[in-house]
């Protein structure tokens, strides 16, 4: 058997303010033509690692493609999708008869003349293959899932964990569901419920973690092949934004459709129960100062690189200040020009320093602090959601007034406590840690943390669904309406 994979994702913000262009695939995290299964882990090619060792395990014959991954910012500029995914048809069509096309993309990447680009890539794609092959895609569960994908590929399967711990997992159940459908052994059909929700699901929290064990304990019974719920990316102004349920069956549509609807029903069951409380950030900072006995983590989620946020707001690092906090860090905030006045300073050196502000309306005003330079680092990482390393660049460690801040030469959120201890900060002995981060920093943070509280300071991707700018969805959703289901608004 022939099997073809590649790899071609990033998460589109449409309201960031930051473009997405070749420099954000070629110069970023990710960038690898014909050969990214045979490097170190990273997020973005976890899948194509997976799928190669299952693959030659096998016996099968490995083409791959391009792996490449763009830290999630604003629309992508449309030559650049279309050379992308052209560099993919190349080489699949030089790749001649394949048996089975994986693919690992994110689900929510749209490009000015293209507001699904997983679904144009699955349809060209299919162009180019024909209909006898299996095409499988594996997506972020923050995913747009349109009629052009379920058309076109033979199977969908979404990640299942927030934060996104399955990686692997998911690579794995969707190698084994297509190989089998190459084999004759099964024939996947594939239907959709939507959810006609907007919002944010932490799967490591109740009731969250127990649906999750429940999908998958339907899995492989009963003529299910695969269930994934799809979480939706609410900042991505398309038609298709939103929650849905996903079920794969074995040749019984009927089957797959009554499964998502009831799994789509037990979804809007939970609609309160899953809903996160976001504090003020005075809340935050009062509940972190109430009592002591170790950090409490507070979460500055709408400042989230990995939602396409600057990363450089100061909302919460003001206001710490404004109130004398002392014993609390903070990071990582994305400032290279602050950065680089630090290395011209060096370690030791004291001065004056503006600190974000500096990409627009979302990052807010910069703020002035007389600080202390405690560490520089010429290439920082930290440790990524995959088990590898996370780029920061060059990175440094200032204090000031009692705050331990953290500033980065590359736009990341912070996913672990080693952006921190990495540059020789403690946080055993801190009051209050500020991550920039919406969830993915929970699973290395927990372990370390008195308490997590999520905070709902000024950014470019806030909590409030309801009342985020829409264009082009038309069908109502909750929680912009209390009961999109009701006959008025069918």
């Amino acid at each position: 058997m022939r099997i073809f994979i590649a790899g071609l994702a990033t998460e589109t913000n449409t309201f960031s303010p930051i473009p997405t262009g070749w420099a954000g695939f070629k110069e970023g995290r990710l960038w690898f033509r014909n050969d990214g299964s045979r490097n170190p882990p990273v997020a973005g090619n976890v899948p194509l690692i997976a799928w190669r060792r299952l693959a030659e395990a096998d016996g099968h014959e490995v083409v791959e493609s391009i792996c490449t991954s763009a830290q999630p910012a604003g629309t992508t500029l449309q030559h650049v999708y279309e050379g992308l995914r052209d560099m993919l048809l190349e080489d699949l069509r030089q790749a001649g008869p394949v048996d089975v096309v994986l693919l690992s993309m994110h689900g929510a990447m749209v490009a000015h003349g293209y507001d699904d680009c997983e679904g144009d890539t699955l349809a060209c794609v299919r162009a180019v293959v024909g209909t006898d092959t299996k095409i499988g895609i594996e997506l972020d569960l923050h995913c747009h899932l349109t009629e052009l994908m379920r058309s076109s590929a033979d199977a969908i399967i979404t990640y299942k964990e927030y934060p996104h711990t399955d990686m692997a997992e998911r690579a794995e159940e969707l190698y084994a569901l297509c190989t089998r459908a190459a084999r004759g052994e099964v024939r996947p059909v594939t239907a959709y419920h939507d959810c006609r929700m907007v919002s944010m699901w932490r799967t490591p929290a109740e009731p969250m973690k127990s649906f999750v064990a429940r999908m998958q304990a339907l899995e492989g019974k009963d003529g299910i092949l695969s269930i994934s719920f799809g979480h939706g990316f609410p900042w991505g102004d398309v038609e298709e934004v939103g929650a849905k349920m996903v079920v794969i069956a074995d040749g019984d549509m009927g089957k797959a459709q009554a499964l998502a609807k009831a799994l789509g029903d037990e979804i809007w069951a939970m609609r309160e129960a899953t809903s996160t409380r976001h504090d003020t950030i005075d809340e935050g900072i009062d509940h972190a100062l109430a009592s002591p006995g170790g950090p409490v983590v507070l979460a500055d989620v709408a400042d989230n690189a990995g939602g396409g946020a600057p990363s450089d707001n100061t909302a919460i690092l003001r206001r710490l200040v404004e109130r004398g906090v002392k014993g609390a860090v903070i990071g990582c905030f994305w400032d290279p020009q602050a950065v680089q006045f630090c290395r011209e300073a060096d370690e030791g050196a004291s001065f004056l320093l503006r600190i974000g502000g500096k990409c627009g309306p979302s990052s807010g005003d910069p703020v002035d602090l007389m600080v202390t330079v405690r560490k520089i680092h010429p290439n920082f990482t930290q440790t990524g959601l995959s088990g590898g390393r996370a780029g920061l660049g060059p990175s440094v460690w200032v204090s000031a007034e009692g705050i331990d801040i953290v500033l980065t030469s590359t736009r990341q959120q912070t996913f672990a406590p080693d952006a921190f201890t990495g540059l020789g900060i403690t946080l055993e002995d801190k009051a209050i840690v500020v991550v920039k981060s919406t969830q993915h920093f929970h699973a290395a943070f927990a372990p370390v943390a008195r308490e997590i509280r999520y905070v709902a300071a000024p950014g470019a991707i806030p909590p409030d669904y309801a009342n985020i700018p829409y264009t082009k969805r038309t069908r109502p959703f909750w929680p912009r309406v209390a009961d999109p289901f009701a006959p008025a608004n069918s």
